[in-house]
């Protein structure tokens, strides 16, 4: 019998989750509209914005197969209403920030025994807190910057498939450059 995920090393939870890069797949933008549909439940107050984000929701674009959401709430219950919420729908809590700007992030799709067949993370943040909009729309319109940031993904895919961190790592310096070009374009629009 699989572990609990709890009791696993960092390290074994990267060996059973690995850096895995898909062909894009057009199911992924219905995985995302079914969930957008069970996450605005979990929220109060009109002011909530779901969008489809990551690499998911560029078409072409080759990702991990997990489809990342951004909720912009205004929601007043605070952070522990928000995070009950969400672990309701089996959505389970990685990491929330003190910013005052307010982040949490969650994945649901997570088992003892690897992924399920649907892996998804959601971001919770305040309104207007929106980079990776902007990045996101940055790569829908641009096919060169997209192409590139696809050929940096498979080259530390093939270094990193099991440190995550540093997978990550290796994107970030890309993303923010392409986010401030994005966000100085003012080419962010509500999807």
């Amino acid at each position: 019998m699989a572990r609990p995920l709890s009791e696993l090393t960092l390290s074994e939870l990267w060996r059973l989750f690995p850096i895995q890069l898909r062909p894009y797949d057009p199911a992924w933008e219905q995985w995302y509209e079914t969930e957008a549909t069970h996450l605005r439940s979990a929220f109060t107050g009109d002011a909530v914005e779901i969008t489809h984000i990551g690499s998911t929701s560029v078409p072409g674009l080759m990702a991990k197969p997990i489809v990342d959401i951004l909720v912009e709430t205004d929601d007043q219950r605070g952070p522990a209403a928000i995070v009950s919420a969400l672990v309701d729908q089996g959505w389970l809590l990685m990491a929330a920030s003190d910013d005052p700007r307010f982040r949490l992030d969650l994945n649901k799709g997570y088992t003892p025994d690897g992924f399920a067949d649907k892996v998804f993370h959601c971001h919770v943040v305040r309104p207007g807190d929106r980079d990776e909009v902007y990045f996101r729309d940055w790569l829908r319109t641009h096919p060169r910057t997209c192409r590139e940031y696809e050929a940096l993904k498979r080259d530390l895919a093939s270094k990193h498939e099991h440190d995550r961190d540093a997978y990550t790592l290796g994107k970030t310096q890309f993303i923010r450059a392409i986010t401030g070009q994005a966000i100085a374009a003012g080419s962010s629009r509500h999807h």
